[in-house]
Parts: C-alpha cells; sequence; structure tokens
C-alpha cells in the first residue's frame, strides 16, 4: 500500500513519475456528473503558501471567492462526436477515434482526418472502412496512411463535410475511465454551455460546472470573461513513458489565443485584477502564448503573451516559471498523469499532495464528471527560460493501452 500523499519526503530535483503517483479508491471515480452542474463540490485551497485546511464548498459559491475585476479564461472548444464504429471490405470490425480533422475540403468537398484505429489486423493505405451508426446508415472512409507522430495515426478521407458525418455516425468519445456507453445525457453534459469550435475529443472538464445561472451570478459579481481555444487530444489520456520526466515527449495540440483576449488580459493586468485559468487547458493555452511572448523577447509586464493560433506541446512541470495566470479551476487528476505535474508546478507539489489527500478522504469524486478545486499560484523562484522550454516538449500521442483514449 502506497504512503498517505502528504507523507512523502520533499521532493528531489529530477522528478520521476513516481513523485506523482497515489491511491485513489475506485469508488471514487464519477462515472456520471452531479444532479446539476454547478451542484458539483468545490475544495477552496485558500490563498499561496497557506498551509491552513482547505475549505470544502460548493462549485455555486465560486463568486465569492473573486474579486470585482478579475478575468475568468474558457476555453470555447466543442467535443465531437469522435468515437465511429464500423468493418472493413474484408468484414473485420473497426474502431475509431477521430483525432484531429483537417480544415479544408477538397474540390469534390471530400474532406480528412486523422485518426486512432483499433482492428484485428490494420488497414493498409487504398482500404476502404465503412462505418454506420444506430440507424443502420453507413459511409466509407478510405485509408490513404499512416500519419502523425510517430506514425501512430492513420490518414483518412471520409466522402463529405467530417464535423457533419461525426455528429450523424459518430459517439460521445467519453474517457476510457467511464464505463458506461456514451447515452443522450452524455451528449448534453460531457459539453461545456458555451462551447463554440468543434474539434476536441475530450471535454475542458473544469468549465462542466458552470451554468448559465452561476455566469449571471458572476457577471453580478463584476468578473469578467475571455476565451480561448484549445482542441483537447486524446493524448490527454497518455502515460507519461519515461521514467524521468524531462525525458517525456508531451503530444501536441492546437490551440488559439484571440487579440481580443490578449486585450482583456492586459487590461485586467493593468486594473490589478487577476486572471483565472478555467481548467489545464485553458492555463496551458495561455503559458503557451507566455512562452512565444518570452521566446520573442517580450517584456512580462508590458506583453505577457501573444496572441495567434498555433501547436502547442508544452510540458508544465514543477519549477515552471508562469508568466500568465494567477489563479487556476481544476478537476482532480489522474495518478501519474500530466495534469497532476501541471497542478503540482502550479500550487506547490507538497501542497497538491495534501489537497489531494483531503479530497480522497471527504471522498471528491475524481476525474471529468467529478468535483473541481480552486487553487492560487504558488510563488516561484528565477527567471523563465525559454530556451530550455523550448525543447522539453514532444509530439507523441500514439495510444496506450493504460489511460488510452479506448476504453
Amino acid at each position: 500500500m502506497s504512503e498517505p500523499l502528504s507523507s512523502l519526503a520533499a521532493a528531489p530535483r529530477t522528478w520521476t513519475v513516481a513523485d506523482f503517483d497515489f491511491e485513489l479508491p475506485p469508488e471514487l471515480i464519477a462515472q456520471a456528473p452531479a444532479a446539476e452542474r454547478s451542484a458539483s463540490r468545490l475544495l477552496d485551497a485558500g490563498p499561496a503558501g497557506s498551509e491552513a485546511p482547505p475549505v470544502d464548498r460548493v462549485f455555486r459559491e465560486l463568486p465569492g471567492l473573486l474579486e470585482p475585476g478579475d478575468l475568468l479564461v474558457f476555453n470555447d472548444t466543442q467535443v465531437i462526436r469522435a468515437r465511429l464504429y464500423g468493418a472493413k471490405d474484408s468484414g473485420g470490425a473497426v474502431e475509431a477515434l477521430v483525432e484531429r480533422v483537417l480544415p479544408a475540403a477538397d474540390s469534390a468537398g471530400a474532406q480528412e482526418v486523422w485518426a486512432h484505429l483499433r482492428a484485428s489486423k490494420s488497414p493498409r493505405a487504398g482500404q476502404a472502412v465503412h462505418f454506420r451508426n444506430d440507424a443502420g446508415e453507413s459511409f466509407c472512409a478510405e485509408v490513404l496512411g499512416r500519419c502523425g507522430p510517430e506514425n501512430g495515426l492513420f490518414h483518412l478521407r471520409f466522402p463529405s463535410d467530417a464535423f457533419a458525418l461525426l455528429e450523424r455516425f459518430g459517439h460521445v468519445p467519453l474517457p476510457p475511465y467511464i464505463t458506461h456507453a456514451d447515452t443522450p445525457e452524455d451528449a448534453r453534459r460531457y459539453q461545456t454551455v458555451f462551447a463554440r469550435h468543434p474539434g476536441a475529443v475530450a471535454a475542458p472538464t473544469a468549465a462542466l460546472h458552470f451554468d448559465e445561472a452561476l455566469l449571471a451570478a458572476l457577471d453580478d459579481r463584476g468578473v469578467r470573461r475571455a476565451a480561448v481555444t484549445l482542441h483537447v487530444g486524446a493524448g490527454t489520456f497518455q502515460p507519461v513513458r519515461a521514467e524521468r520526466l524531462e525525458d517525456h515527449h508531451m503530444h501536441s495540440e492546437w490551440f488559439e489565443v484571440p487579440p481580443a483576449t490578449v486585450a482583456t488580459i492586459e487590461a485586467t493586468r493593468a486594473a490589478g485584477g487577476r486572471i483565472v485559468a478555467v481548467g489545464t487547458t485553458s492555463l496551458r493555452a495561455l503559458e503557451s502564448a507566455g512562452r512565444a511572448a518570452a521566446q520573442a523577447g517580450l517584456d512580462a509586464a508590458t506583453t505577457p503573451l501573444l496572441a495567434g493560433a498555433r501547436e502547442t506541446d508544452i510540458f508544465i512541470t514543477p519549477g515552471f516559471d508562469f508568466r500568465v495566470v494567477d489563479r487556476l479551476i481544476t478537476n482532480f487528476h489522474l495518478p501519474k498523469s500530466t495534469l497532476m505535474m501541471l497542478v503540482s508546478a502550479f500550487a506547490g507539489y507538497e501542497r497538491i499532495r495534501a489537497l489531494y489527500d483531503h479530497a480522497i478522504a471527504q471522498h471528491y469524486r475524481f476525474f471529468s464528471y467529478g468535483d473541481a478545486m480552486v487553487l492560487t499560484r504558488a510563488p516561484h523562484s528565477g527567471l523563465f527560460q525559454p530556451e530550455a522550454a523550448a525543447g522539453r516538449g514532444g509530439t507523441g500521442v500514439a495510444p496506450a493501452r493504460q489511460n488510452s483514449p479506448w476504453p
């Protein structure tokens, strides 16, 4: 049996995956969302550096934890019905998880995608896969070949608009730790109320707790809102394969930080407000844009981040110097995951261990449909090192059986 999280000694300088392991009772893995979005529990970690016990709250109490002039930054990505079932011409069953829809259709209206495929024998370039829905309808996709990082994905051509075909034939891509098949309720609840831009294969789960009543209460409180877009990929469930974190290659995801969001962040900072990222995906987008600004040699006090759309493979681990985000709202994450490493970097390793001990003892619900916590950034010494940060990522998104995109 592993030790209680908070009993471990101070973290070593060379971080390993084992530093972020903990024992989670299986019954704490949420299989369904709370009856109401904002009725989830919220663990209030308190101010940065505090050793006081955290406070157990309900998520709808969030406005009272923020100040007028603070800025909430949401990820407005939309989860697509990315999971498809079908068969090859030979009759062998195929399951697909679309990882990315490529942007442009060809002159005939066909659109290409990158996808994970699971079959007894992988299809070859030139073969066809027939995907079907529960109504007995089907469409044919052509396999163009292997693609993506380490050739871990399949390049497919759909006969028409990919988003329309996925909406008609696809299933909600529930995470592998949710054991039931997707339902119409999942189609509603595994999606934020402000989802706008289709492309994600996993939800920005911290944002699932927000409903219209809570957003109105935040407006009344004088809390401002802005948006980024980061299309969450299946790589979010990929385990860290290397023992040392510095040897891990992070998966890549597309994101965009609009100029209006950059302007709002700069105005919030100038007025003394705090930047509150709703979820680790929003934080990754903001800090990736911050890293781009640092690499461009821009002054963090005047230009903390660069607007624009690009790929990010940023890997945030303890010792990372944050440039943009002051507070973070996030769910509880899987043991040994990159997201455990991120929140440990943000709030402090020992503090996160103590918070997770408390959450387990108080029977908080974990993972995508689970409860949330609100964290304040711990102080960090040293300067942001863009040269070091630039070499830390990778683009490996090949699925693994443990924490893979497959149920």
